[in-house]
């Protein structure tokens, strides 16, 4: 019997590469709908293509060979086995937790999701009985290592260390766009190589581990590994550590999260060999430097609306810098500014998450054309 999808976010990248798998392996999927934000052309096209029943995108009047439906309608439509969230930014919280409360798994590959409300989204998933498999390589690394949570003594999360791993902070300081997003290993979005180029990338995904898994932030670790080969590890309490290795390409992860728990031949560039690998290597993050894994540290263990600072601060200045308005190290001052001056509350509700989102973009706005004058 074919498994139901819904791909949210289906012309990002994550989304592409999710119909490229579900193209291998057409015979195992039914797609009940797709949507996008703007890009209705490319959406138009994957419609034509992989026929869902709907679709979505931010001008239903190009949609094109679908019927309409919102994000909220299709999250609440239990013909779907599974949904792949796919989308960036805020937009894919209450979607998720639409479809959690009607009884469909989630794939996730919306960081902001677990950030912003992984008190509310894991709580209720496991209310409603839903499984929320991550897709993000390192957390789908670990979803696989692990047996029993409880036998668990820590988790280990490696990083590339982007483009900047072996370059001086003076580097970092008057890095250009182009140099930020030359990630030596992922081809992703602009937002997340960014992310990746400071660190803050891992230090979302720390937070993302802590909710998934149930585990103190004491106990979760980041190690740089810059083949990117093995994407995460678990130690458990006897001292073995397991770990998971593959080549580094999104299919493999997107492709395991909307097909669990079983397991088929799909995209593969190439079979594994550890001899044309040769070496792995291994180092300390350079905490100094990647000052933005600390931030994320710090608000994850403050919690409550500390980590929706975090990361509306973080992706606002993402942005300026993106235009060219701001310096890479800017985006870190502007985080801590945000961080040092919010006032935690300790359990938002869904709406209150919203508005401190809301809040902390303008005050980040302003706080940077003001410190740019």
């Amino acid at each position: 019997m074919k498994r139901k999808i819904s791909i949210l976010g289906s012309t990002g990248s994550i989304g592409r590469q999710a119909l490229e798998v579900i193209d291998k392996l057409q015979d195992k999927f039914e797609i009940i709908a797709l949507t996008a934000g703007s890009n209705t052309d490319l959406l138009n096209e994957q419609i034509k293509k992989f026929k869902p029943k709907y679709a979505c995108a931010s001008d239903t009047t190009k949609i094109e060979g679908a019927k309409h439906l919102s994000l909220e309608e299709i999250c609440s439509n239990k013909e779907n086995d599974i949904i792949l969230v796919a989308v960036s930014g805020k937009i894919g919280l209450r979607p998720t937790i639409t479809a959690i409360n009607n009884g469909i798994d989630i794939a996730l590959a919306n960081k902001e999701t677990l950030v912003m409300a992984g008190d509310i989204v894991m709580p209720l998933a496991k209310e409603k009985g839903v499984n929320i498999i991550p897709v993000d390589s390192e957390h789908c690394a670990i979803h696989q290592c692990i047996k029993d949570i409880s036998q668990v003594d820590s988790l280990i999360i490696t990083a590339s260390g982007g483009p900047f791993l072996h370059k001086t902070v003076d580097d970092m300081k008057n890095a250009t766009v182009e140099q930020a997003l030359a990630h030596p290993r992922w081809n992703m979005g602009k937002k997340i190589t960014v992310d990746s180029a400071t660190l803050m990338n891992k230090g979302l995904e720390v937070i993302e581990a802590h909710h998934l898994f149930n585990m103190d932030y004491d106990r979760i670790n980041v190690v740089v590994h810059p083949q990117s080969i093995v994407h995460s590890a678990i130690e458990y309490v006897d001292g073995s550590v397991i770990a998971q290795l593959g080549l580094p390409s999104m299919h493999i992860p997107i492709q395991y999260a909307i097909t669990y728990p079983e397991r088929f031949e799909g995209i593969k560039s190439k079979s594994f060999s550890f001899a044309e690998i040769a070496r792995l290597d291994f180092e300390e993050p350079n905490w100094d430097k990647f000052k933005a894994l600390n931030l994320a540290y710090d608000a994850g263990r403050l919690g409550g609306s500390a980590t929706v600072c975090l990361n509306a601060a973080n992706e606002e200045a993402v942005f300026e810098f993106l235009e060219g308005k701001i310096k890479l190290f800017d985006i870190i001052h502007a985080v801590e500014e945000m961080m040092q001056n919010h006032n935690i509350i300790k359990k938002p509700s869904v709406d209150e998450i919203f508005d401190i989102d809301s809040e902390i973009r303008i005050k980040t706005k302003e706080w940077l054309k003001c410190s740019m004058v």
